[in-house]
């Protein structure tokens, strides 16, 4: 059964599934370590948060993550301004991303199209909260598997804490296409096996309550040097397991690359045109096909 989660700008169409490309969430308009940034946002100069949209489309992202979680700033004007300028300058669709009810409801009705909502977790406040702000916009949302209790460290207890939030979701009318997992990426330099635990998870999610999925890639390789590299082996793994999505830094163009080449190997990059399209060396044919044709002369 092939699930897809569809989402838009005014003028484009993404979808998230099982049989669909891996969708790039670029990560980087998030003031949180960003102090320039952070700067710039509260006093509502928004070049930055404009160059950085183009920066990550060009390199590759289908959707963008926007968060404006600023100390003493007025979160809401400033996530919504930031949406109309984004939505001014690229055609993708927006992760509006706040953990802030009056920030989300901003920003959504700022919006043009359907963007998914990031995020809801499995606190029951939280959901009464969130879920009828989903239903009411049209909106797709992201469940982090977590709860009252914390983060637990056993999937099996992330696993019924997702499946909570796809029951809850489904009795404000919301379908499971449009509840976006977040297993939780630990760090594995903290727990050893976290990634064959979210590896696991993210099989059981796309087995048994058949969602889509997404995380914060960059969690795994927290505290530890080169972290690149842990990265670039960890998305194709991901990958290969069921995730459908992932909030990432497109301006790696080595991760942009595995991506791309997990999308060849497991076969959902049908006759590896997105490959080839995005890497074929830039075109000498008109050079080499005259040199061909003067060789068959010559012969």
């Amino acid at each position: 059964m092939s699930i897809t989660t569809t989402l838009s700008s005014a003028t484009k169409e993404v979808k998230i599934g099982f049989s669909q490309p891996f969708v790039m969430i670029g990560e980087r308009i998030n003031p949180t370590g960003r102090k320039i940034l952070a700067e710039e946002m509260k006093v509502a100069d928004y070049s930055r948060v404009e160059a950085d949209a183009i920066a990550q489309v060009a390199a590759g992202a289908q959707m963008l993550d926007v968060n404006a979680g600023i100390p003493l700033a007025d979160e809401p004007a400033i996530l919504a301004e930031s949406i109309r300028r984004i939505q001014a300058v690229v055609d993708v669709p927006l992760s509006i991303d706040s953990s802030i009810i009056e920030a989300l409801e901003a920003g959504l009705a700022a919006y043009q199209g359907r963007p998914l909502v990031n995020s809801t977790t499995g606190e029951t406040e939280v959901l009464e909260r969130v879920l009828p702000l989903v239903k009411k916009y049209d909106a797709a949302v992201v469940a982090i598997s977590n709860d009252e209790t914390g983060i637990s460290e056993d999937p099996n207890e992330r696993f019924k804490i997702a499946k909570k939030i796809v029951e809850h979701a489904a009795d404000y009318g919301i379908k499971p296409q449009d509840v976006v997992v977040d297993p939780l990426v630990m760090p594995i330099g903290a727990i050893s096996q976290a990634g064959n635990q979210v590896f696991e998870l993210v099989r059981r999610l796309r087995a048994e309550l058949k969602v889509n999925t997404t995380c914060g890639a960059s969690n795994v390789s927290f505290g530890l040097p080169q972290r690149s590299g842990i990265n670039n082996a960890f998305l194709p793994m991901l990958i290969a397991a069921g995730m459908t999505s992932a909030i990432v830094n497109p301006l790696h163009p080595e991760l942009v690359q595995a991506i791309r080449a997990a999308d060849v190997l497991t076969g959902i990059d049908d006759g590896c045109s997105s490959w080839i399209a995005a890497y074929r060396e830039p075109s000498s044919e008109g050079n080499n096909s005259k040199e061909g044709r003067r060789r068959r002369r010559r012969a």
